[in-house]
């Protein structure tokens, strides 16, 4: 098959293990970003399979009516950035490996990393000593404080661990079914939506972006939070109200630290979430790790080759499917 790899900034997966599985297609990888779907029509138009990743572009209606010759759009994890029912009337069918009961432990890590270095300051320390300063601040101790995760799945009870191993008090709120299950379980789940906001030190967000979870975090929330405290989105910037983070930010009152943002990639220096000083941010680089990566294309891979082989696995609009 001609199979068209988009959005691999890096060059990375031709040299990770998990590449040879595409040894027998006829492979073209795209390294950089294009957002426009006429100018992305006219890149990918050979393609017969779309290897995505993640949600680095979306596939419109636009995009599907343009590329006549797609048979196949293989990814991995949620598809908010696909227009599945477009899929569906063109003829494409989605495959993505919804990995239940397996996290993404990189995700976690860099949530974790992002706490750290936030209290600790180490941003802020590097840059003084490599200006030829010496120390730039002091920092604060994470031991006794208390976490708030938001979202009772598999990367959060990761980063949950991860926490208590630290000395960190964890403490839970998500939805009702979340909510039960953590109760269930043993864990500590807040007496309100309120006191979760008002009374964790770090509120760190771990919810899957869909219609009903969009803008699920308010201004009102961040508004309970102590001064201090500090909110950490290492999921997706549409889970928060639009201009409530930016808001709650300009008031100096909270920190911030953010992996994820509206616009991907962000490249405007005056972003406020860029420039303010309570907030660090990261490029999305969540799960961007080798070893991530080999994980998640092996699957993507399997699934190219399964669709090749007459035996599609992981199909979310399996009616699109015929036998040949």
């Amino acid at each position: 098959m001609k199979v068209h790899i988009l959005d691999d900034w890096f060059n990375t997966l031709r040299s990770l293990p998990c590449f040879h599985k595409l040894a027998a297609h006829n492979v073209t990888v795209w390294t950089d970003h294009e957002p426009d779907p006429a100018a992305l029509a006219q890149r990918v138009r050979e393609a017969e399979a779309l290897v995505l990743f993640r949600e680095r572009t979306k596939i419109t209606a636009d995009l599907l009516d343009r590329l006549p010759n797609l048979k196949l759009i293989s990814q991995r994890s949620v598809y908010p950035h696909i227009d599945v029912d477009a899929c569906t009337r063109t003829g494409v069918l989605l495959c993505s490996n919804m990995h239940a009961g397996t996290p993404s432990y990189a995700a976690a890590e860099h949530t974790l990393a992002l706490i750290l270095a936030s209290y600790r300051q180490i941003p802020e320390q590097v840059a003084s000593i490599r200006s030829g300063n010496w120390q730039s601040g002091v920092g604060r101790t994470l031991r006794g404080r208390k976490l708030g995760l938001y979202g009772y799945g598999r990367i959060a009870q990761a980063v949950a661990g991860y926490a208590k191993a630290m000395g960190l008090q964890v403490q839970w709120w998500a939805s009702d079914d979340g909510r039960a299950r953590a109760q269930a379980d043993g864990e500590t789940v807040a007496p309100s939506r309120e006191a979760f906001f008002a009374t964790s030190d770090i509120v760190s967000l771990h919810v899957r972006l869909k219609p009903t979870t969009r803008g699920i975090i308010t201004a009102d929330d961040l508004a309970a939070m102590t001064p201090r405290s500090l909110f950490v989105n290492t999921s997706r910037a549409g889970l928060v109200a639009p201009g409530a983070l930016e808001a709650e930010i300009a008031r100096q009152r909270i920190f911030a630290a953010i992996d994820v943002f509206d616009t991907e990639p962000l490249t405007d220096t005056a972003h406020p979430l860029l420039t303010a000083p309570n907030v660090l941010p990261t490029p999305h680089i969540g799960y961007v790790t080798e070893d991530e990566f080999d994980l998640q294309f092996s699957d993507i891979f399997d699934q190219v080759n399964a669709y090749a082989s007459g035996t599609p696995i992981h199909m979310i609009n399996p009616e699109v499917w015929t036998t040949p």
